[in-house]
C-alpha cells in the first residue's frame, strides 16, 4: 500500500472537512505545502495527486476534480466510488429526502433544453410516487405498487426545509435567477450515473451536457458547454461551426471571453466515452459508486427506491 507523508495527509484532510474546494482554492493548499506551483511545475502536482488516488483507492475513494456546470470553475474533492450498504449508512437524509433529490436530479437532466436547472414552484411539485418501481415493492390491490407514507406524507414545508439543507450542503445550488441547479458534489459525484443513464455529453470535453447550448440546426442533437465554446472558437480563426454538423454556430467570443486550456488535469480513473444520442433516463437508477456514502459529508443519493426502510434502500 502506498505511503503517505504529511503533505498528502493535510491535502485529504482539507477536502474531508471543508468539502469541494474551488481550484485556486487547492493550488494555493499545494503550494503551501510544497513550494512550487502546479502552473510552474505541473509534473510534481500531477504526481502528488496521484501519489494521494493510489492510497485512496485501497478503500475505494478517489480525489477528483470537476468544472461546475453554471460558472466554469473547476474544484475538487474526495468521493467514494463503492456502493454498498455499509457505506450508505452514513447519509443523514431520510428515505423521502433522498427520494426528493433524485427526483429532482432526473428532472434536470431529462430537460431537453439543457437549461440545467428547474423553478422552486415545479420542483416542489415533483410527484415523489414516481420514484417507485414498478413491481419492485409490495402490490396494493388491482396490481398497483404500494407507496410508502414516508413519500405520501412529504409535506411543501418538508421539501423547502430539504431544498434549503441540499443547498448548503453542495448538492444543489441556487442560480442568479433563483432556479434550483445541480450543486458541485453532484458533478464530482455523479460523473459515472450521467453516463451510465446516457445524459448527453459535450461535444469538446465529453463530460454530461448538463448546463450547456445546444446546436440551432432542427435535428442535431449536439450540445456544449458554453465554458467549451469559448474555448472552442477562441481557437478556431476559420468559420464558426457546429463540430457534429458542420451547420454554423452562431456565437461571438470577446479576447476578454477567451479561456486558456486550464481543464483539471488530475490522475483518476479511467471512464468510457459516452454517444451522444440521448435516451430517456431510467428511473430510480441513481445509486452507484457516485453517490453513495462520500466521504465529503452525508450524502443525499441511493440506489433504487424500494420501501421506506433505510436498509431496504439496497446499492447496486
Amino acid at each position: 500500500m502506498t505511503e503517505l507523508n504529511w503533505r498528502h495527509q493535510t491535502v485529504i484532510q482539507a477536502l474531508l472537512s471543508r468539502g469541494p474546494l474551488k481550484e485556486d482554492q487547492f493550488h494555493r493548499i499545494f503550494t503551501g505545502l510544497t513550494g512550487k506551483t502546479p502552473g510552474s511545475d505541473r509534473q510534481r502536482f500531477d504526481d502528488f495527486l496521484l501519489k494521494i488516488n493510489k492510497a485512496l483507492s485501497y478503500v475505494q475513494f478517489e480525489l477528483r476534480g470537476c468544472r461546475f456546470q453554471y460558472d466554469g470553475q473547476v474544484y475538487y474533492g474526495v468521493v467514494n466510488n463503492v456502493s454498498d450498504e455499509e457505506s450508505k449508512l452514513g447519509t443523514k437524509y431520510s428515505v423521502a429526502q433522498i427520494a426528493f433529490y433524485k427526483a429532482i436530479i432526473e428532472a434536470i437532466v431529462q430537460d431537453g433544453a439543457a437549461q440545467g436547472t428547474i423553478s422552486n414552484i415545479d420542483a416542489l411539485n415533483l410527484r415523489l410516487e414516481n420514484q417507485v418501481l414498478m413491481g419492485t415493492t409490495s402490490q396494493s390491490h388491482g396490481g398497483l405498487p404500494h407507496v410508502p407514507p414516508a413519500l405520501k406524507n412529504f409535506s411543501i414545508s418538508m421539501k423547502e426545509k430539504t431544498l434549503d439543507e441540499l443547498v448548503q450542503d453542495q448538492w444543489l445550488s441556487v442560480t442568479p435567477d433563483n432556479y434550483i441547479g445541480l450543486g458541485v458534489r453532484s458533478f464530482l459525484d455523479l460523473r459515472s450515473w450521467f453516463r451510465s443513464n446516457d445524459v448527453p455529453a459535450c461535444e469538446v470535453c465529453n463530460e454530461a451536457g448538463v448546463k450547456a447550448a445546444l446546436c440551432q440546426k432542427e435535428g442535431c442533437i449536439a450540445r456544449i458547454h458554453e465554458y467549451c465554446l469559448k474555448k472552442l472558437f477562441s481557437e478556431r480563426k476559420g468559420e464558426r461551426v457546429c463540430p457534429s454538423c458542420g451547420t454554423q454556430w452562431q456565437y461571438t467570443v470577446t479576447k476578454a471571453e477567451a479561456v486558456e486550456d486550464d481543464e483539471p488535469n488530475y490522475p483518476t480513473q479511467s471512464q468510457p466515452p459516452v454517444g451522444p444520442k440521448k435516451k430517456r433516463l431510467r428511473r430510480n437508477e441513481i445509486g452507484d459508486g457516485d453517490i453513495s456514502g462520500s466521504s465529503q459529508a452525508s450524502l443525499p443519493g441511493g440506489p433504487n427506491l424500494r420501501r421506506s426502510t433505510r436498509s431496504s434502500i439496497r446499492l447496486q
